[in-house]
């Protein structure tokens, strides 16, 4: 395999010929020497109880069953909502994680923290029924937290944020069973049908993961990026870079990695500290500090305070291989196991964050929400001191670096279309009914070495703004657009006309930058806003709009995928499900869906073919609304007025 079947990025090229150069494997190494199980592949493997494991046939499903009787379509249904409820677990557990944290805030127990966004927490207050006349902005604060706190144990009910959605998409939810009830108790009731000898319907275990992806999506993850919002302030639009080149010779190199921004924060502030500056210069960093992120961690850095972006997933084990990095700063997901064997190699401190990830052997420094700056000092103390170990020898930054615009919130999107005393979606409904932007596609999700890095990204979204299709992203996705340029107002450059005139009006790139995976809720909360505006349906599954996962390979991804699709999205995927090897849930997923939420999933491998769907759908949802043609402004005279029908 040649590097440019690895990645399409010419930083992450050279720096993978370091890599062989030096004998250091990375994922696309161990990936050539990893055959795949056509079984597990397919979605046919079942490890549940302990009388198999059993493995069906994926060519021929309908001729062999479980040991306990189970078909391929009961078995695929089963591990694809495994993944779900686990991806919902995760983006959850995060939300939870914040929800603590404003908790604590609240009570004068975090240093350093304060409510940031003052009018976001009585907007979110107001949804949850809280009085906030004449009351302190902390007891406010500390209520919503409780509140908050609650929708994970809810034993019944709904959501509150399910309030959000239309009321035709409310209807279609609870009419079809899957209004979630509390965010744990979903998990839990999908572990439990899932397990041996429970639901064998596999209509029926899809319908309770959509259910748990929905308690993800308006549950755990919304939750997650309003309370960050209001603790650690509503993202604006702001400028920075990406790529490995934003690390610097001569300076202490410091990354923050992972899905949470609480700790990162506090390390975000550290690294400003003139005390801090004039240690690290001391220690020979004639640059100072040099703090920037990768993965989600990395996007909530950079969207609130304008670090740079060393990266995507794929880019973890790159940036320890330059050979320029102190410390790896680490908290929960995404984070390869292998990050402890590269950081061998080099002088890089790796080090674990949370106490729910660890690594073998690798130093571990336990966040706590109370003790945040003071445990950031220690943290950025220990690069600081590392830097006298860097090998010069083994250093090698690529030049490449892109600047970039992130930070688009549905509140700035909000501003920036309508200004401040008319903030409104009307303009963007009103450029999409005249065809100016013919619809907005959501490009969301991981890398994923079956495809070469950030290719089927970067290809799709050229090609969908070619043709006036807005882009928003997030996560992964976000990082390959950056470090392609996409982020850029100039990059209108590359967008058909009618997307082009509004990007320069407004001043803004083609492809929006909206945040880390755990903010796709912003695009929902766009698509509500969409909506609620009019003119363009009653539902989210009338707007011209879809989502599209590229690269996906995570659990997080399907629950993802799988509450935009309940939510009335049609998601577009460029890797498989696992469940080819069923041809009830190849049918159910691809065709049936649509019956229940107006929307489904679809596969398809080439990014140009893709494009093409994506563009189809798109056309065939104006065409529903009456938007094909732009509309044709009459000047009415008295006669014309007269022949108007009185009602």
């Amino acid at each position: 395999m040649g590097l440019e079947d690895k990645t399409i990025d010419p930083a992450a090229q050279k720096i993978l010929s370091k890599a062989q150069k030096e004998g250091v494997q990375t994922v696309w190494e161990r990936k050539e020497e990893m055959k795949v199980c056509a079984f597990g592949d397919a979605g046919t493997c079942c490890r549940i109880c302990w009388m198999g494991p059993c493995r069906i046939n994926p060519k021929a499903p309908e001729e062999k069953r479980g040991v306990c009787g189970a078909t391929a379509d009961t078995i695929a249904a089963r591990n694809l909502a495994r993944m779900v409820a686990a991806g919902t677990s995760a983006h959850s557990d995060h939300g939870r994680h914040i929800v603590h944290a404003l908790k604590l805030t609240s009570e004068g127990r975090m240093a350093g923290y304060e409510v940031r966004d003052i009018s976001k927490l009585y907007r979110v207050a107001g949804e949850f029924g809280i009085d906030t006349r004449d009351r302190e902005i902390n007891e406010i604060a500390h209520e919503l937290a409780e509140k908050a706190e609650e929708e994970f144990g809810k034993q019944e009910g709904r959501l509150t944020f399910l309030n959000r959605a239309p009321k035709k998409r409310q209807k279609i939810w609870h009419e079809s069973g899957v209004e979630p009830r509390g965010i744990d108790r979903e998990v839990v009731d999908l572990l439990h049908r899932t397990a041996m000898g429970v639901d064998h319907d596999h209509v029926d275990i899809t319908l309770s993961s959509m259910r748990t992806s929905l308690a993800d999506g308006w549950g755990g993850s919304m939750l997650a990026t309003e309370l960050s919002d209001i603790l650690l302030s509503t993202p604006y639009p702001i400028r920075s870079k990406a790529n490995l080149g934003v690390l610097e010779e001569n300076a202490v190199n410091i990354i923050v990695h992972g899905h949470e921004p609480l700790l990162s924060d506090s390390i975000a502030r550290v690294v400003r500290e003139p005390e801090m500056i004039e240690k690290a210069k001391q220690a020979g960093a004639t640059e100072g500090i040099n703090l920037s992120g990768l993965c989600c961690t990395g996007n909530e850095v950079l969207m609130r305070q304008g670090y740079p972006l060393a990266g995507n997933h794929l880019h973890q084990e790159l940036a320890i291989i330059t050979g320029a990095v102190e410390a790896m700063v680490i908290d929960v997901q995404c984070q390869m196991p292998s990050l402890a064997q590269v950081a061998s190699y080099y002088h890089t401190h790796l080090i674990t964050t949370s106490p729910q990830a660890k690594f073998p052997g690798v130093m571990h420094i336990a966040f706590e929400h109370e003790k945040a700056l003071e445990i950031a000092r220690k943290i950025v103390t220990l690069a600081i001191e590392n830097f006298k170990n860097r090998d010069k020898s083994k250093v090698h930054i690529p030049e490449e670096k892109m600047d970039l615009v992130a930070g688009f919130s549905h509140e700035t999107i909000n501003y920036m279309l309508g200004g401040r005393f008319r903030a409104s979606y009307r303009p963007l409904n009103d450029a999409i009914i005249w065809g100016r932007i013919k619809g907005v596609v959501g490009i969301v999700g991981c890398n994923n070495p079956r495809i070469p890095q950030d290719s089927f990204h970067v290809t799709l979204a050229e090609e969908l703004i070619k043709n006036d299709i807005l882009v928003v992203s997030t996560g992964c996705a976000a990082g390959a657009f950056a470090k392609a340029g996409l982020l850029l107002p100039e990059a209108a450059e590359k967008a058909g006309p009618g997307l082009r005139e509004v990007c320069e009006a407004v001043g803004m790139p083609p492809v929006l930058h909206a945040g880390a995976c755990v903010d796709n809720s912003r695009i929902l909360v766009a698509c509500c806003e969409m909506v609620r505006e009019g003119g363009l349906g009653n539902d989210i599954s009338d707007l011209p709009v879809a989502g599209v996962a590229p690269e996906w390979m995570s659990e997080k991804a399907e629950a993802i995928a799988h509450y935009f699709v309940a939510s009335g999205v049609n998601v577009f995927i460029g890797v498989p499900h696992p469940t080819w090897g069923s041809p009830g849930m190849e049918k159910l997923l691809y065709e049936d869906l649509e019956n229940i939420f107006g929307a489904r999933f679809h596969y398809e491998p080439e990014p140009y073919l893709m494009a093409t769907k994506i563009i189809d759908l798109i056309n065939k949802k104006r065409e529903k609304l009456g938007i094909t043609e732009k509309p044709v402004r009459v000047l009415y005279d008295m006669a014309m007025r007269r022949e108007l029908p009185v009602e």
